[in-house]
């Protein structure tokens, strides 16, 4: 179990090796904030999508993940694919991992906006990170998974 005062907690970039545990995070999140078809996309983004792609280890084990994508000639960035081990949700690591993606962005002299796509089950986690929903799109992700379509206005 997850003890923060003894915890070591670190954020790496994402290796090619790490792909299976996130497989397994995102199984352990199914159904509850994703659908099941949504693991094939995981998949094709870990391998021909991701741009940016971080893990969190407590005690060197991996369980959270988040990725940073670009759009708009890198004046946007785009904070995609958020799991965490349902052990180790409600935590502040996700808040963690978050604001280590935004610093990353806000070091970017290019990007001047940064949005999320996250679903009905997530977006309240954004919100208090300080993003604002501007667009619902119903049945986006997958049956009962709406598209919150959200941006970041601390920037």
């Amino acid at each position: 179990m997850f003890k923060e005062k003894t915890s070591n907690i670190a954020i790496r970039e994402y290796v090619d090796p790490d792909e299976n545990e996130i497989i397994h995070l995102l199984r352990l999140n199914t159904p509850e904030f994703f659908a099941v078809d949504e693991e094939e996309d995981l998949k094709k983004y870990l391998e021909t999508e991701r741009e940016l792609y971080y893990v969190l280890l407590c005690d060197n084990k991996i369980v959270g993940c988040g990725g940073i994508n670009f759009a708009d000639g890198k004046t946007m960035g785009k904070i995609s694919w958020d799991i965490f081990h349902p052990d180790y949700q409600g935590k502040a690591l996700g808040t963690k991992l978050l604001k280590h993606r935004i610093d990353k962005l806000k070091s970017i002299k290019t990007i001047r906006k940064i949005t999320v796509r996250t679903s009905q089950v997530a977006y309240k986690f954004y919100e208090k990170q300080g993003f604002e929903l501007f667009e619902i799109k119903k049945g986006f992700w997958a049956d009962g998974f709406d598209m919150y379509n959200m941006v970041y206005k601390q920037l």
